[in-house]
């Protein structure tokens, strides 16, 4: 158990040093079962670490912190934010005046075979008329560059940081496209062999021509360039670790 899940939540209204106070909203309002909660903080203790926080403690909130806005002292905050003791945070749904309908977000790292009809499935919305995917594959023969063969590959991933990154992706290609409906991001783990899909990147949109393409485009570029997930390439000459060109600066 990590150290996140061992802090406490309360239903006492007054914060402390060392505390914040949560205010809940509208749809998670009605998820958490109550108005506002007092958080035990520990020190530098991120917008993303309040989330996992309190999807433990408040089980109804499962699955929505992906997609559902945080403000520090009034003012809009984000994952890798730190949030300052005594603060004031309050966790909110998109503000009405949109469409009605949740906006579904996904990304996973997983060992599992891709299902690339159940992840479509997840993130279509009834309003839905376009989807754009992308898969990259396992190669058993690279032509371009040094052509050699691949036996298979095998990737390994900073698992929290990666989880944490995707989340990322997604909330850029929402700032960017806000025609996107569903994003999915998955990217698989684990020895992978030749024909076999190892990431999906897949956006979902009314209409074709609302940047649905441009967007997935992106996605899977930034998850190349921010995402820590590695590969190891084994072929009959032996195997080595193959590594990108991107140092990532202070807006990554």
């Amino acid at each position: 158990m990590d150290s996140l899940s061992m802090n406490s939540i309360s239903d006492d209204s007054v914060s402390s040093q060392g505390q914040i106070t949560v205010l809940f909203f509208a749809t998670l309002k009605e998820r958490a079962g109550t108005r506002q909660a007092v958080v035990e903080l520990l020190p530098g203790t991120r917008v993303i670490d309040l989330k996992a926080q309190l999807e433990q403690k408040f089980p109804g909130l499962a699955g929505m912190t992906s997609t559902v806005l945080i403000s520090v002292n009034k003012e809009f905050a984000f994952d890798d934010e730190q949030i300052p003791t005594g603060a004031e945070v309050a966790i909110f749904p998109p503000v009405s005046g949109g469409g009605l309908e949740e906006l579904p977000t996904l990304f996973a790292i997983t060992e599992a075979e891709l299902d690339l009809n159940d992840l479509l499935k997840r993130i279509t919305l009834p309003s839905t008329g376009a989807a754009c995917i992308f898969t990259g594959m396992v190669r058993g023969i690279t032509t371009r560059g040094d052509p050699h063969e691949t036996r298979y590959l095998e990737y390994e991933a900073y698992l929290p940081m990666a989880e944490a990154k995707m989340r990322q992706v997604a909330e850029e290609i929402r700032s960017r496209w806000d025609s996107v409906q569903g994003i999915a991001i998955v990217q698989r783990i684990g020895k992978l062999y030749p024909k076999t899909p190892t990431v999906l990147i897949a956006c979902t949109a009314a209409h074709r021509d609302t940047g649905v393409f441009e967007a997935a485009r992106y996605g899977i570029d930034r998850l190349k360039d921010i995402v820590p997930v590695w590969k190891k390439e084994v072929g009959p000459l032996g195997e080595e670790w193959v590594e990108g060109d991107y140092l990532p600066g202070l807006n990554d």
